[in-house]
């Protein structure tokens, strides 16, 4: 039997720049499941992504998505992408198998934390303040920075990686300190600043996007403490969840996530294309 893909509309030129196509997955002809292929839109058109796959019931476990995702590739190299990318539920178990078997491996995960309504104490010593506008300026110049190597040590070409750091945090932060709905604030510790923390609050939940202990203050629970300053924020902000994204391999990030509760909810995943 044969597997492939048959278009199912024309090729789509979407208002966010990326383009997109669905495709019946076809076995002898006949229709078995369908795959929507695009690109990003946040790396550009380089950076291919498998949108949805599905796979009927009936016609699952038999090697059906494998091909049908491998098909996929060969489209997006036909589009001139070099890389691939994809993002499954954290309990989808069987697509996670899939793409660990086709090369794929996992980039960054979202967890999040359902929250109570009572907001935790801080660790005595320390002191949660507002970031001021100077402090601001100089945190903006070197997060950028950070963020951009993060994404090019990730595979995303400099020009790229620097593009969406510099695009996201403009999307952001439309308007610096002064965006509604972000609150920067300075961990201090013994009177010396030791961390940095700023959560975006939304009308469906709370979001860490960035917390950072400074470098000389490492390895002494800053960071947990941090994280219970965000909690605190949005449950004061009557907030049911937080949510935040860890880049797969910062193993102590992790751990302090789970130590505290945080549950993935999604796997990004990424394979560039020979």
């Amino acid at each position: 039997m044969t597997t492939t893909l048959r278009p199912a509309e024309p090729l789509q030129q979407n208002p966010d720049g990326t383009r997109s196509r669905r495709y019946q997955v076809c076995v002898n002809s006949r229709p078995v499941g369908e795959i929507r292929l695009g690109t990003s839109p946040d790396l550009g058109d380089s950076v291919a992504r498998i949108i949805d796959l599905r796979i009927a019931e009936p016609d699952r476990r038999r090697g059906r998505g494998t091909v049908a995702a491998l098909a996929a590739e060969e489209v997006a190299r036909g589009w001139g992408c070099t890389r691939i990318e994809t993002t499954v539920p954290a309990t989808a178990d069987a697509g996670l198998r899939l793409l660990a078997a086709l090369g794929y491996t996992v980039r960054n995960r979202r967890m999040e934390k359902r929250l109570g309504t009572t907001p935790p104490e801080l660790p005595s010593g320390g002191r949660a303040r507002p970031m001021t506008e100077a402090e601001f300026e100089v945190w903006r110049v070197t997060e950028s920075e950070r963020y951009a190597r993060t994404w090019s040590e990730r595979g995303v070409p400099e020009a790229a990686a620097r593009a969406k750091a510099r695009d996201d945090h403009r999307r952001l932060l439309p308007h610096g300190l002064a965006t509604d709905g972000v609150l920067f604030s300075v961990l201090e510790h013994g009177g010396s600043r030791v961390g940095v923390l700023w959560v975006a609050l939304r009308d469906d939940g709370a979001f860490v996007f960035d917390v950072e202990t400074d470098a000389a203050h490492r390895g002494r629970g800053h960071g947990r403490t941090l994280m219970l300053l965000a909690e605190r924020q949005a449950i004061e902000a009557r907030l049911p969840v937080l949510g935040l994204n860890v880049f797969a391999g910062n193993t102590p990030a992790e751990r302090l996530y789970a130590s505290l509760g945080y549950e993935p909810v999604t796997h990004s995943l990424t394979k560039p294309l020979l």
